[in-house]
């Protein structure tokens, strides 16, 4: 253990090192940086694919289409770079002839934070692992990366760190800007976050991880922000014209995102609400056709599987839970079926222990008696990542009250959709209020991913040459600008 810990403390040291030079690497070089590391990820070719595989249990589609968006999201962060505007350029033009006192000259932009320690999520070992949307962002903003990979994916994630450092080379980047650590023990952990020059924690995983975190982070001597994204059970409601006109497409849909991927999705709907009125039993007889013929899948990994097992017990040995219906499991396989259950609003209510997650193919479906009731119970939960709500155009108005609920609970909101599929864009909120995640204001999916590792600084009458590229006269790009309280959007020319 000694020597671990020396280990992490060098690579945080030349992390710290790193940073003092990277943070002024140019947006261009910042940009290929990124971009190369995407391609030095597609180099491994089928090796990675196969590892991956191998590791995790997961289809080769299902592998190829998460490499892509790994390198996809990597190529989103470049672009963003490019772009320019992502760093809040803003020039308030000083005037020296104001009265009754002159008016300082001052401009503002993002700057990085320092050394981030990212840990690599279990269910996607490449989009929220070594080289995921924690580690792509904090790069993009000037930060050097410390990665402790996942235990799951030992082999994933030295393949992957190894093609990063491959590529900081090749863009003659200093040692240290990324660093990697394979060590499956809690100590590493706390190690890379207690250490003084670890400036931010970016983690996807479980509200007891992501809590322990944050507790580490707050008794060190300088606390430092840990950007948690910590699971949720994603409320999905059926509203009454919709249970009448659609309920056998609303149940097909459901089943299939309960089911898909095994349920190992943070966005996966655990919770169906809806009411006892027209079209309720035939909603629930479609729910329960559909999960009759749907085949499962294998999980991740014996304790990821374990852990659902024993959490799915736990929810059936409240006595109120009803089993809806099962799915196809294959023993010889390891395919587990897909299961639903049902429970009464009231009982729902009175009983916070059914709110919390099962992670894995399973949701519960809550019946109430009234629009009342079910409002109650969508008062009564905690934080989301996401929430759904399936209805007709025509009964949205008379709903605002339900829908106004749900967006205080979550961070995204879809309607007639399901949660599963998290979309890589400028306009992605993956993140919600707690216990969702540590901190609602940001997302960990999206460009907007990067204002987790930047902070704000101005600079008060500095002459033009002394100031970043940014926020000097001649910038090029894209900026605010004020000159006599009015707001323009253009280059300083």
């Amino acid at each position: 253990m000694a020597e671990l810990k020396d280990q992490i403390n060098e690579i945080m040291l030349k992390a710290s090192e790193a940073f003092n030079v990277y943070k002024k690497v140019s947006a261009e070089k910042r940009a290929a940086f990124l971009r190369k590391i995407g391609e030095e990820i597609m180099n491994i070719g089928d090796e990675l694919v196969e590892t991956v595989m191998a590791e995790s249990n997961l289809p080769e589609a299902r592998v190829r289409g998460e490499r892509g968006r790994t390198v996809g999201q990597l190529n989103k962060f470049a672009d963003l770079i490019d772009e320019g505007s992502w760093c809040e350029a803003t020039i308030d033009v000083g005037d020296p002839e104001r009265e009754p006192l002159p008016k300082p000259d001052i401009r503002k932009k993002l700057v990085p934070l320092g050394p981030v320690v990212v840990f690599g999520a279990g269910n996607f070992p490449l989009a929220f692992s070594v080289a995921g949307g924690d580690t792509a962002s904090a790069l993009a903003g000037g930060n050097p990366v410390v990665v402790k990979g996942h235990p799951a994916h030992p082999k994933t994630g030295a393949l992957v760190a190894a093609a990063i450092n491959k590529a900081a080379e090749k863009c003659e980047l200093p040692a240290g800007t990324f660093g990697f650590i394979d060590d499956a023990s809690y100590e590493s952990g706390q190690w890379l976050v207690k250490h003084p020059v670890t400036k931010a924690v970016g983690f996807t995983g479980s509200y007891q991880g992501g809590m322990a975190l944050v507790k580490l982070t707050a008794d060190r001597e300088e606390p430092i922000p840990v950007f948690a994204e910590m699971g949720s059970i994603n409320p999905v409601v059926v509203m009454e014209e919709a249970l009448v006109k659609d309920h056998a497409r609303i149940a097909s849909k459901l089943v299939a995102s309960v089911n898909l991927g095994a349920g190992q999705f943070c966005t996966n709907p655990g919770l169906l609400i809806t009411t006892k009125t027209e079209g309720y039993e035939a909603f629930v007889e479609e729910l329960a056709k559909e999960v009759a013929a749907t085949k499962g899948a294998q999980m991740f990994s014996t304790s990821v599987l374990r852990n659902y097992e024993l959490n799915k017990d736990k929810m059936f040995s409240h006595t109120e839970v009803k089993l809806l219906g099962t799915g196809i499991g294959e023993e010889e396989t390891g395919n587990v079926p897909p299961a639903l259950a049902t429970v009464a609003g009231a009982d729902f209510i009175k009983n916070p222990h059914l709110h919390e997650e099962v992670f894995g193919p399973f949701s519960l479906l809550v019946v109430c008696e009234s629009k009342a009731e079910l409002l109650d119970v969508v008062n009564g939960l905690k934080g989301q990542l996401t929430a759904t709500v399936h209805a007709t155009e025509s009964e949205l108005p008379n709903n605002q009250e339900i829908l106004d609920a749900l967006l205080e609970k979550c961070g995204r909101l879809l309607l007639n959709g399901v949660p599963t599929g998290v979309e890589v864009c400028a306009a992605m909120q993956h993140g919600g209020p707690f216990p969702a995640a540590s901190d609602s204001r940001f997302t960990s999916v999206g460009v907007s991913a990067i204002k987790r590792f930047v902070r704000p600084v101005a600079y008060q009458d500095f002459p033009d040459s002394l100031l970043p590229a940014e926020l000097q006269n001649s910038n090029p790009m894209n900026i605010w600008r004020v000159v006599n309280d009015t707001w323009t959007n253009a280059a300083v020319k």
